[in-house]
Formats: C-alpha cells, sequence, structure tokens
C-alpha cells in the first residue's frame, strides 16, 4: 500500500517552503523505498526553491541524506531492506558510452525512480530525483549505496553531496597529490569538503581564500596551512599573495568552489605553470568568463570541471564513511547543527546569512 508521509515542499518561486502530507507509492522494478533518517540542507536546495534550477513546481526537497532501505522492488540485488544508506542523485546505467570507456563516473544515462510521488494527486519533483526532506522517499535502486552503519546518519548523509562534491574536486578531478600545494576559493561547505581532501592527499600547502573571517576559521580547523581575507583586494593582490606562499610560483592545483567569474580569473592566475584549475562551484548560467587565449595556451596544465567530484558512489561512498570511522575524516564538523523537519526554511535564511556550514534534518 502507498505511503502517507511528511515531506518539505516548495510549491512556487520564492515562495517559503511547507510541511506536507505526501503520498509514497509502493516501489516498482528497480526502485526502492527508503525511510529518512537524517538530510542536510544544502544550498542546491534553496536553488530549487528560488526556481534557478527549473521551474518543474511542486518540488519535493532534500538530497544529501541517509537512512534504511524499508521496501525493495522487483529485480533490486544491490542493496536489501534494512540495509543502511547513503542517497546519491548520479545512479549509473553501466551501458552509456561513457560507462562502456570504464569511466562510470562521468555516465551521461543516469536515472531516478520511474513512479513520482505526489501531493494531493499532483506529481512533485523530488531534488536531484531525491526527495529527501521527508519521512520516506523513492528512489532508483543504483540512487541507494549501502555503507558501515556504525556511522552516525547526520553525518553520513554529508557525503551525499556537498562533501563528496569538494572531496571529490581534490582528490578525484584535481589530482591533488603527496607534497603539492592547493588553493581553495570560497570556504563554505565545499570548499572545506575539497581541504579536507586536500589534505587527505597529503597536500603541503593548502591556502583557504574567502571574504568571511569566519569561514577561514573553519578552513584552518579543517587543515588549511593559509588562509587570505580576499575582501577588498584587487584579483592581482589575491594572485600575488597567493604567489608569496608558494615560493613566487603559484599553487599546483587551484580549486574554485564559488561559481563567479572572478574568483575563476584568480584561480586561473593563482597557479604554477603546468598547474591544474577545478571547478566546482556551480555559475549562474549567465555567467562567462573572458581569458586570453595565449594565456590559456601559454600556462599550460588543465582547465576542468567537477562532476559531484567525479565520484562513483559505490566506490567512494563506503571508503569516505570508513575514514570517518578512523577519525581520518572529521565529518562530525559540517555539522552545524540538526533540526525537525519544521526547520527547514529558518535553515535557508542561516545558510544565506553565512552562519551555518550544514543544518541537517534528522527525522
Amino acid at each position: 500500500m502507498p505511503y502517507e508521509v511528511r515531506g518539505v515542499v516548495a510549491r512556487a518561486p520564492g515562495e517559503p517552503v511547507t510541511v506536507e502530507t505526501i503520498t509514497v507509492p509502493d516501489p516498482g522494478p528497480g526502485e526502492v523505498i527508503v525511510d529518512i533518517a537524517a538530510c542536510g540542507v544544502c544550498h542546491t536546495d534553496l536553488h530549487y526553491r528560488e526556481g534557478a534550477i527549473n521551474d518543474e513546481f511542486p518540488f519535493l526537497l532534500g538530497h544529501e541524506a541517509a537512512g534504511i532501505v524499508a521496501e525493495i522492488g522487483d529485480g533490486v540485488t544491490n542493496v536489501a531492506v534494512g540495509d543502511f544508506v547513503v542517497l546519491n542523485w548520479r545512479a549509473v546505467c553501466g551501458n552509456c558510452r561513457s560507462c562502456e570507456r570504464g569511466r562510470p563516473w562521468y555516465c551521461f544515462a543516469t536515472h531516478n525512480a520511474a513512479q513520482k510521488m505526489t501531493l494531493d494527486g499532483v506529481e512533485l519533483s523530488p531534488a536531484l530525483g531525491i526527495g529527501a526532506f521527508a519521512e520516506k522517499t523513492l528512489v532508483a535502486a543504483g540512487q541507494a549505496t549501502k555503507v558501515d552503519p556504525a556511522a552516525p546518519p547526520e553525518v553520513a548523509g554529508l557525503i551525499g553531496c556537498g562533501v563528496m562534491a569538494g572531496l571529490g574536486a581534490a582528490m578525484n578531478t584535481g589530482g591533488v597529490g603527496r607534497g603539492d600545494s592547493v588553493a581553495v576559493f570560497g570556504c563554505g561547505g565545499v570548499g572545506d569538503a575539497a581541504i579536507c581532501g586536500a589534505r587527505l592527499a597529503g597536500a603541503h600547502t593548502i591556502i583557504g581564500i574567502d571574504l568571511d573571517d569566519r569561514k577561514l576559521e573553519w578552513a584552518s580547523e579543517f587543515g588549511a596551512t593559509h588562509t587570505i581575507n580576499s575582501s577588498g583586494l584587487r584579483n592581482d593582490e589575491v594572485i600575488e599573495a597567493i604567489r608569496e606562499l608558494t615560493g613566487g610560483n603559484g599553487v599546483d592545483v587551484a580549486i574554485e568552489a564559488v561559481g563567479l567569474p572572478q574568483t575563476y580569473e584568480q584561480a586561473f592566475y593563482a597557479r604554477d605553470l603546468a598547474g591544474t584549475v577545478v571547478l566546482v562551484g556551480v555559475p549562474n548560467p549567465t555567467m562567462k568568463i573572458e581569458l586570453p587565449m595565449i594565456e590559456v595556451f601559454g600556462r599550460g596544465g588543465q582547465l576542468k570541471s567537477s562532476w559531484y567530484g567525479d565520484c562513483l558512489p559505490s566506490r567512494d561512498f563506503p571508503m569516505l564513511i570508513d575514514l570517518h570511522l578512523q577519525d581520518r575524516l572529521p565529518l562530525d564538523k559540517f555539522v552545524s547543527e540538526t533540526i525537525g523537519i519544521d526547520g527547514v526554511e529558518e535553515a535557508f535564511e542561516k545558510m544565506e546569512r553565512g552562519e551555518v556550514l550544514r543544518s541537517v534534518v534528522v527525522l
């Protein structure tokens, strides 16, 4: 029988979210129902509420989640009822041209549950195909990744989006290695996760750049060896400050976790010759960047974009949970507060004011 559960819904652009009773259907072939234990409040959910992703309202928000598999549909073999899982928004197909080339982290045909959850008979659009600000949610089986249940759900769920994006930008996309120097532009949740990733990978120098001293303090706690408050500094002054910390050379890997042309330009020029720039911050679709082609050619190296940290959830999620349980990855430091399902709108306001890294809904 379908389930009637509470969920956080955005009905129209810019309107405050509300907690509604939604209907979750029984899982069909290849689908699973997950009892949500915890779900982080990510900036992407706010983008959905604002209509900045698309206009397919009403949305069922929430996507950075962990929980217990409650029911499985026909043909599901990767998880079983009772498994503790972290949800992901890129269920790898295994058959597209990227998967067949052995690069499933670039899968071009990721999929979601075929059925829809509903509100008063109206189909809901689940955020990133998940919709986890709810007591239960329906996802494709490939979106549920089994991990060690020893990890608390309020920290485990964070690797489902922001933490994985940042860690992966450093470790997977950026290829940070032992002795490297790294600059991270933007020290919010994703940027601090990139700092964690750089530290895990053995970077020698890790520079956090932000406008907010509070965020720079967080960056230091996560492993930044140096910080730069770029408020009031010109682009060339930020670049020079980074060069001064790296023997005049610039960094091996520059990670842009803001999504602005100005900070991307800083990252481009703040790297060493043959260095790598990684864009993991999500830009507004109208934004443009202009660079002299001779500089793109002459500086060499790589300009890369990081899709979901170029992760493979089945490989990376269990590994990151294990690192946390070994006290090598401080996921708990990302949790600024835990809240109830009624606190999402207030959490959005705190996030916009820069007061929290992550508010986490606990159900």
